[in-house]
């Protein structure tokens, strides 16, 4: 097993830092590495950012589902999914004129884009959390950056072809830290050979009966088994209804910059 696969199994979420402060060279490959990842055409479809104001990291430590070791991170990256800069070099090379003289209605970014952005971003971030990791620099995803869309929009000044889709946090191990990689699913419920395969009742049994086996009766979800406390948590609770919301209304939004320049667009052809 060579490093960089060691560097992949052995990697946990860090979620308490120590004291040590992340120089700035190593800040710097843990950038450059992300700006390695894939893209599709080359174009980068994302934007990164970097937070390190104490003030701003507690802001985030309670607008991201209330998680206090945000707080603590030495610094954290957004990962913004991002058209914004594409569509302004666009306009500014006036592609208004060339749908006019080729006699076509212009696009924009729709939710395909959009999840093309997206997988550029997580590239990126993924690219990101194995080189802090070769360098001793431990991280752990944020996906709640995706709720409270307006705070964030505001506080980060973000543009309506813009959607944060993914943080990470950064900073080093404490000593005492233990890094004890948790348990994935078995690769036969995973990993399909050709075709998707829907799992049985019995395979799906047989996938999760390492979390059921720790299922307690006694929740207070009122769960009757490890399923109804999973769907409690993960999809009915309130991080997650507010988390569609906010991904609801930043989609508004995205959506929203289509619908302006297509006006702007007709007007602008009517008038000629």
């Amino acid at each position: 097993m060579n490093n960089t696969i060691r560097i992949i199994n052995n990697r946990t979420s860090l979620r308490k830092f120590s004291d040590q402060k992340i120089s700035k060279d190593h800040k710097e490959v843990i950038i450059n590495s992300a700006l390695r990842a894939p893209t599709a055409g080359n174009l980068m479809l994302y934007s990164i950012l970097k937070v390190e104001n104490r003030d701003t990291l507690k802001i985030l430590s309670e607008t991201c589902d209330n998680q206090p070791f945000i707080a603590s991170a030495d610094f954290a990256l957004i990962f913004l999914a991002d058209y914004q800069r594409l569509y302004d070099y666009f306009g500014y090379n006036n592609y208004f004129s060339y749908c006019q003289e080729q006699n076509i209605q212009p696009e924009f970014p729709s939710l395909s884009d959009l999840l093309l952005c997206i997988e550029d971003a997580m590239c990126a971030a993924q690219n990101s959390v194995i080189a802090a990791e070769s360098l001793d620099i431990g991280s752990c995803y944020i996906g709640d950056i995706i709720e409270n869309y307006e705070v964030h929009k505001e506080l980060f000044d973000l543009e309506k072809l813009t959607f944060p889709i993914g943080m990470l946090v950064f900073g080093h191990y404490p000593d005492e830290a233990k890094r004890i990689p948790r348990s994935r699913f078995n690769s036969e419920y995973i990993v399909f050979d050709e075709k998707y395969k829907r799992l049985s009742d019995d395979e799906l049994h047989s996938m999760f009966k390492h979390n059921e086996k720790h299922f307690n009766q006694n929740n207070k979800k009122g769960a009757k088994n490890y399923a109804q406390l999973l769907y409690s948590k993960k999809f009915g609770s309130e991080y997650a209804i507010e988390m569609r919301r906010s991904a609801t209304i930043a989609y508004e939004e995205w959506l929203k910059y289509g619908v302006e320049h297509l006006k702007e667009f007709n007007n602008k052809r009517n008038n000629q």
